[in-house]
């Protein structure tokens, strides 16, 4: 039903070896222009600040997912089994653009838009882009079907758990490939013990056996170690804040006729929908740029803002408590701050594992040796400690370095 390429197609990863690429329509999408877009867009938002090689991006996390989403195709039998070929095509073409939608810095852009990274990706899918017609061209309704496993609505809840679940290829791939590109080893788990153990049940559900619990209490763990050293490390927020306070005091401004601004960011700044040929156009080379010529704005605060993010200039950072707060906002007015602007609370939590009740039944299920499935920390006494015991979590507050120090 679905075009073959000539040949297999196979690009090197330093994840998984080689991507295989064998149909047509998965070869056509990356090598359109919105795919190669993510070239443009790190993997790892501000991240890259701290892990000086994290330059990765989402083009290759984007490929990666695609890779462990057709070997669960291919090789694990119970999906061979439970899937038809249309629905082994629309979850490869899910797992390769569920990332499509990202703006520059990943889900940081996200506070600064308002809008999710789903929603643009659904919107690239769907509302007749470049590629909208390659997905069409190869069956007529695909896109709505791709699109609805990316929105938690496909037909089949196995194609969902597949991509966007407690145990996921996305999560596979981005914890192996950042631990990789930040030279830590806190994301590494078994791979592929996952992959050989797990199975389908009543057709549409998804699994793991019994004797793959060490290796899903490993992933598990592993997430939880990348959050709190990686994606939760306070320079990495640092440069999330002063990214969103610098939109924030533009938007203040009402500056978009201001010569410094870039046409580029006026279409962030209104507030109003964003066009998807606007939003091709935002990516980390071009706000690189934008950031440069903000570096000359007439507004002192924006143009602070914008040499702190083009020369790592970044804020401090200390545990928010009451008398601590109160300290450090006396010595920022002392000083002549606007508090408005450089002083931001931050608030991060994470449980690495929490069946969630919703109608999604987001869990890890466990067929036990008898044939019952029990919930994960059900089955693990790891797993359990973490459901039940405190919430992690970090408060913070940011501001300019030296105010502390002052007298």
């Amino acid at each position: 039903m679905f075009a073959k390429t000539s040949e297999v197609k196979v690009l090197r990863d330093p994840v998984h070896g080689y991507v295989h690429i064998d149909l047509q329509v998965i070869w056509d999408i990356v090598n359109s222009s919105w795919f190669q877009r993510l070239r443009r867009i790190r993997q790892l938002g501000g991240a890259y600040v701290v892990y000086h090689c994290a330059e990765h991006t989402r083009f290759s996390h984007s490929l990666g997912v695609y890779e462990i989403v057709r070997r669960m195709v291919t090789e694990v039998p119970d999906i061979v089994s439970a899937l038809n070929e249309y629905d082994k095509v629309t979850i490869m073409l899910a797992g390769l653009l569920h990332d499509i939608g990202h703006g520059p810095y990943s889900h940081a852009f996200e506070a600064v838009t308002g809008t999710s990274h789903e929603e643009f990706t659904c919107r690239i899918i769907e509302e007749n882009t470049e590629i909208t017609k390659i997905i069409e061209s190869s069956a007529k309704g695909l896109a709505k079907d791709v699109a609805d496993v990316i929105r938690h609505k496909s037909k089949n809840p196995l194609l969902v758990q597949m991509i966007s679940s407690q145990l996921d290829a996305d999560r596979m791939d981005y914890l192996l490939r950042d631990a990789y590109f930040t030279g830590t080893k806190y994301g590494e788990f078994d791979l592929e013990r996952i992959l050989r153990t797990l199975r389908v049940v009543d057709g549409n559900r998804l699994v793991i056996k019994e004797s793959g619990v060490y290796a899903v209490e490993n992933y598990i763990m592993a997430r939880y170690h990348m959050y709190w050293q990686i994606y939760y490390h306070p320079v990495a927020r640092s440069f999330e804040t002063i990214l969103h306070l610098l939109f924030k005091r533009l938007r203040d401004l009402k500056s978009v006729s201001d010569p410094a601004i870039i046409s580029l960011f006026k279409p962030v700044l209104t507030g109003k929908k964003i066009s998807l040929k606007q939003y091709f156009m935002l990516d980390e080379y071009a706000f690189s740029y934008g950031f440069s010529r903000l570096c000359e704005h007439k507004d002192p605060i924006v143009r602070d803002f914008a040499l702190r993010i083009r020369d790592r200039k970044l804020f401090a950072y200390s545990e928010s408590n009451p008398a601590n707060n109160r300290k450090l906002r006396h010595q920022l007015k002392k000083a002549g701050y606007n508090l408005e602007y450089y002083w931001s609370k931050d608030e991060v939590y994470q449980k690495p594992y929490e069946p969630y009740t919703d109608s999604r039944g987001d869990a890890v299920w466990v067929k036990k040796k008898d044939g019952t499935i029990v919930e994960m920390s059900n089955a693990s006494n790891v797993v359990y400690s973490l459901v039940h015991g405190p919430v992690h979590d970090e408060f913070s507050v940011y501001y300019p370095k030296g105010v502390e120090q002052a007298k």
